[in-house]
């Protein structure tokens, strides 16, 4: 035999194998998208267990599980303003197994820190938005206002001598009162804490006078009669607070601010895993009982898909980002 024809025969050969490969391993790769998942998932989340965004985590975590037929498993792993869980997420085997419930500090981090250990776009796959809640600015009783047109009077004719609490530089609530300040020009000043206890604490006692935070926190201060609520700071008023009117329409043109909760896996995970997932949160928000435990948080459903919640992502980064240097903020 000659070397050509020997070639040719061994060009055949693999030729062959390789179609003998393909023709059996595509069902098998077909049927794993299929059937995925085949073992409990876990749902990182990059916070700390109890408070409101750890409660939406478990809530949903509970749903998928019903709906996958398998345990979705929710790891808080907090730390370094959510860097540490959304960092392990990055890294992660990119099989469907492990994805992450990030919210707004996911977007507030990519303008804050100058260096991330990962790509808030890039290392990610977005899934589905989940749900959105508004935030609430409250007043202590000691001034002498009933609207936000009134503080904001207030505000302009004593510049400088309004105090506002925040849960730390940074923070979602702390942009949203900047927001509010940038948008209104007046002359308020931030007084970090390290929590949102001790910052709500000290606004009850009047040592601070104003606040944004979630409304779930506030309402119970506000029925008290501790704190007087002034507005809610999405577009349109919340459904779960229909009588608190939102910023916009209380004369601050365009505002709009919401805390959002969305899941994210790692870039690499395959599109039909991904569609599965996203599936399954759909199915899940279409749940009465879940749409009950949302609303109880203040909190409305927001079901998307994978490119809505991609997009969405890359616009709150950028206002965060433009925001940030506008107001001059310590990039850390």
């Amino acid at each position: 035999m000659s070397r050509a024809t020997a070639m040719k025969g061994t060009a055949r050969h693999a030729a062959g194998a390789l179609f003998l490969a393909v023709h059996l391993l595509s069902p098998v790769a077909g049927h794993a998208a299929e059937t995925f998942p085949v073992r409990p998932l876990r749902m990182i989340a990059p916070f700390s267990a109890g408070g409101g965004a750890d409660t939406v985590a478990r809530m949903v975590a509970q749903k998928m599980s019903d709906t996958l037929s398998r345990q979705v498993i929710v790891d808080n792993r907090p730390g370094a303003s959510n860097i540490i869980g959304t960092e392990l997420t990055a890294r992660a085997a990119p099989d469907g197994y492990t994805f992450m419930i990030a919210n707004t500090v996911h977007a507030i981090n990519a303008g804050l820190f100058r260096k991330l250990p990962y790509d808030p776009i890039k290392d990610f796959a977005p899934i589905s938005m989940i749900a959105t809640t508004p935030f609430m600015l409250i007043v202590h009783p000691s001034l002498p206002v009933k609207s936000v047109r009134e503080l904001v009077a207030v505000a302009k004719a004593k510049p400088g001598q309004i105090n506002y609490a925040s849960a730390g530089t940074g923070t979602a609530a702390h942009l949203a009162m900047e927001m509010f300040r940038v948008g209104t020009g007046i002359d308020i000043v931030h007084i970090p804490y390290k929590g949102i206890s001790q910052a709500l604490i000290d606004t009850v006692a009047g040592t601070t006078q104003a606040m944004i935070l979630s409304p779930i926190t506030a309402l119970p201060q506000v029925k008290a009669g501790r704190v007087r609520a002034m507005a809610v700071t999405t577009a349109q008023r919340s459904n779960a607070l229909p009588d608190i009117p939102t910023l916009r329409e209380s004369g601050v043109a365009g505002y709009e601010f919401s805390s959002w909760y969305g899941l994210l896996a790692p870039r690499a995970v395959p599109g039909t895993i991904i569609a599965r997932l996203n599936g399954a949160v759909l199915t899940s928000l279409q749940q009465k009982d879940l749409r009950d435990q949302l609303a109880a948080q203040a909190a409305e459903p927001a079901a998307s898909t994978p490119a809505q919640f991609g997009e969405r992502l890359r616009q709150e980064i950028k206002r965060f980002s433009d925001l940030v240097r506008q107001i001059k903020l310590q990039v850390k």
